[in-house]
């Protein structure tokens, strides 16, 4: 295997070089280096630099199910017959209701559908099962009350919302009609593919993904925690899988695409050519992130019956 270029592998798309400037102006480069308090500090920083206001009409509701924090976002126009349910990323360490809120908004608007976005408990303080226990517990309030349901979550979200499709299935609970994930982490090897070609990608490195890995602590046998693993995936909802092409999380979302549409399950996967991990933020700066965006919203709107 050739050993990996001390160059990292660089984009060439003008929007995503300057997405990836200003990224690193909010939240440096090395920011797992530092305390988490520190990194959160960074963090909230780097979302509010890219927030943007809400679509005209749109009302927000924020909540407890339980002892978990929510927020409803509701379109003027709810025209979709399933809901949305959103799951941040962050590493499992960072991110709130606050850090995903434009792209929340933005997703329900387009999709005229109500999506409900989930602030669950963050490592190290609250270590795996907490994330996907605070994320279930939502999942089954919305699955009781009759709803149909889109998981939706990126890079870590995206972990929590794959698994949480496996433990659906295995308990037994319907209503789960789509998932779509954007940039996963689904429990990769962390030393071949593209966490060897994009070891030292913009954005986010392999180091990166293993420092969030030893934070969770999740056991590393667990399929509900890395999907990859899961023994089988028949059964599962449709899927829209798209993944970054300079992201060391590359390959997870690749495998398990070719794993699902193996076992029978409708897939449409998505690789964006000139993206990194976290291009979602860069939606109104940079052509690429603008079409990837404009596709996860159009199988987000089949998905949930919108189209």
């Amino acid at each position: 295997m050739p050993e990996a270029s001390d160059q990292p592998p660089m984009p060439t798309d003008a929007g995503i070089l300057e997405f990836l400037r200003l990224s690193d102006s909010f939240y440096p480069p090395d920011a797992v280096s530092a305390s988490v308090a520190q990194q959160r500090i960074w963090y909230d920083a780097l979302c509010a630099g890219f927030d943007r206001p809400l679509p005209e009409g749109m009302t927000t509701d924020d909540a407890l199910v339980g002892a978990v924090p929510t927020r409803r976002y509701r379109p003027a126009r709810v025209r979709a017959n399933a809901k949305l349910l959103y799951i941040h990323g962050g590493g499992f360490v960072l991110g709130s209701l606050d850090s995903h809120h434009a792209i929340c908004a933005e997703l329900a608007e387009f999709a005229g559908a109500e999506l409900i976005s989930v602030g669950y408990r963050l490592a190290p303080e609250h270590v795996w099962p907490a994330q996907t226990d605070d994320a279930f517990t939502v999942l089954k309030l919305m699955l009781g009350e009759g709803a149909r349901v889109v998981l939706i979550g990126d890079s870590a979200g995206g972990n929590v919302a794959a698994g949480l499709t496996l433990r659906a299935r295995d308990e037994g609970l319907s209503g789960i009609i789509g998932q779509a994930l954007i940039y996963p982490g689904l429990g990769g090897d962390l030393v071949s593919g593209s966490y060897h070609e994009m070891a030292q990608a913009p954005g986010l490195s392999t180091a990166d993904v293993s420092y969030y890995r030893a934070v969770l602590k999740a056991p590393a046998d667990e399929p509900v925690a890395h999907p990859l693993l899961a023994r089988s995936v028949a059964g599962l909802p449709p899927a829209y899988i798209t993944v970054a092409h300079f992201d060391p999380l590359r390959d997870d979302g690749r495998l398990y695409a070719g794993r699902l549409a193996a076992a029978g399950i409708e897939v449409w996967f998505r690789e964006e050519p000139q993206m990194v991990h976290a291009w979602l933020r860069a939606r109104h700066m940079s052509d690429g992130a603008r079409d990837g965006f404009q596709a996860l919203c159009l199988a987000v709107s089949r998905l949930a019956g919108s189209l």
